[in-house]
Formats: C-alpha cells, structure tokens, sequence
C-alpha cells in the first residue's frame, strides 16, 4: 500500500461486476485498504463469511450501506425498525462502525417534509442505543433534493446535523458525500459544524445529462463538475482523518474489466482529491 492511498476505501457498488472475494483480492493487489460494503451482496455471500473474508485479507470495512427508510407508520414502521436492529448487527459482525442511513422519503400521499424528518428523530431514538451498545455509529445521509420525494426527505447537511444532534456524538454521525452535497452554498458552514460527527466521507462526480432513472448518473471522479480539493480541505480542517470511500454507481464502470476500474479510481484519487 502506497501512502497516497492509505485513506482510500472502494465502495463495491463501484465495481459492482465484481464478487465479494474479486472485491477482496483486487483491492489487496492494488494496495487499497478499505471497502465499503452492501447489505444485499453480503446477505448472499453470509455474513460472518463476508467478514472473515475481509478481515483475512486485511482489509478494514469502512461502512455498510444500507439501513433507513424510516418515514413509515404502523406496520411500515415496524418493519423498518426490525431491518435497522438486523442492518446494525450485520455491520457489528462485519467490523464496521458506521452504518450508513438513508433516511426515507415522504409517505404514501403525504407532502409533509417537516413531519416526515420527525418521523426519523422517532425512530432513531429507538436504533441509536442499540447501534451504540453494539459498536456502531448511525450515520445520516443527506441526498441530493431530487431524491427528497421518494428516497430521503434529508437534503441538505445542515438538515442532517439538525437530526443528528439530539443525540449523542458517538450514536449519531453525518455523511458528507460529494454527489448529493456540490450544489450547496452552506456546504464550508455545514462542514465545519459537522465536526467530529462526519462518520463517512463519501466522493462521486456530478455529470449531466442525468441518465433515466438518475440513480446510475454517478461521474468517475474528475469527469464533472465537483471540486474534490475543496471538499477534501474542507473535511481535513474538521479534523476527520478516517477513510475516503469512492462509490460510484455507473453501468459504464459496471461494464468495464474491474481491475482497469480499480486502477482509474486510483489514479483519479491522487490527482482530483489529493493534489494542490
């Protein structure tokens, strides 16, 4: 592992062509030392093999995505709540301390933001102490506004920071991801409030047009319009040392050789993140 690297984590979804133990190995042949982790993929390989798989590897599980969704009422709600406790101990097994949360968008035939995001400070009232007793941090991620209706009325940093502290530093966290945040003029006040409470640092650039559908529009970093340097500075001043996951969701990567990718977002890395 070069030192360039050594903050570097590859969210699988960026090389989603790959495996668990592709992931594993190509990440160790490039001298990258994290990965971030789905549920879904781990579910399918196992879980306690998927961490026995990694940790043989040495490689440091940097997040797992996802838990959320929990804007829900009745039954939904319950549902929800159940997934969260089986997402929580997943990322325990898997050696993680930060769960990544998306938190849900507005109800079946409600247009009420506000009452939706007081819905979210419910249920994490419930998770947070669970998730603590167990090692991990909830980890709120803000999305970009286009997502506000149907995945995560979150939009904003400063909206997640509202939620994340009513409680504790070491239960609730924040995540500063570059796709859903560039637009953001309050983003460099946003940052510096975040402090200690930036669990993720998460980076994907911003290309238009936006693909239908807009969930694969992700851009490999430096192809659009985000400022990886600034948004890097910005991370630093708060003292946030930990990893910096590229995740990436773009059937053009998906489609490519995954070593090739690999060593692109490597590349990529130094020269858009890490140089001045």
């Amino acid at each position: 592992m070069t030192d360039a690297l050594s903050r570097l984590s590859i969210n699988q979804e960026t090389i989603k062509q790959w495996s668990l133990p592709e992931l594993a190995e190509g990440c160790v042949k490039a001298g990258v030392p994290g990965v971030g982790l789905w549920r879904a993929p781990v579910q399918e390989y196992g879980v306690e093999r998927a961490a026995r798989l990694m940790r043989d590897a040495g490689l440091t599980v940097t997040s797992l995505c996802r838990g959320g969704f929990l804007t829900g009422a009745g039954a939904d709600r319950a549902s929800a709540l159940t997934d969260n406790r089986r997402a929580i101990d997943e990322a325990a097994t898997l050696g993680t301390s930060t769960l990544v949360l998306v938190s849900g968008g507005l109800p079946p035939g409600s247009r009420d933001l506000c009452a939706a995001r007081e819905r979210i400070a419910d249920a994490l009232a419930e998770l947070a102490p669970y998730a603590a007793e167990r090692g991990v941090r909830l980890a709120i991620e803000p999305l970009h506004p286009m997502f506000a209706s149907d995945r995560c009325v979150v939009s904003t940093l400063n909206q997640a920071l509202d939620l994340a502290e009513r409680f504790p530093v070491d239960q609730l966290g924040v995540v500063v991801d570059t796709y859903h945040l560039w637009w953001d003029d309050r983003l460099a006040d946003g940052i510096a409030r975040a402090g200690d409470r930036i669990a993720a640092f998460q980076l994907a650039d911003w290309i238009t047009p936006l693909p239908a559908g807009v969930l694969l529009g992700r851009g490999q970093l430096g192809d659009g319009a985000v400022d990886f340097r600034r948004f890097r500075e910005l991370v630093d001043a708060t003292g946030y040392a930990g990893p910096i996951e590229v995740e990436i969701f773009n059937e053009a990567l998906w489609s490519r050789d995954g070593a090739e990718v690999l060593a692109e977002v490597a590349d990529r890395y130094v020269t858009h993140v890490l140089r001045s």
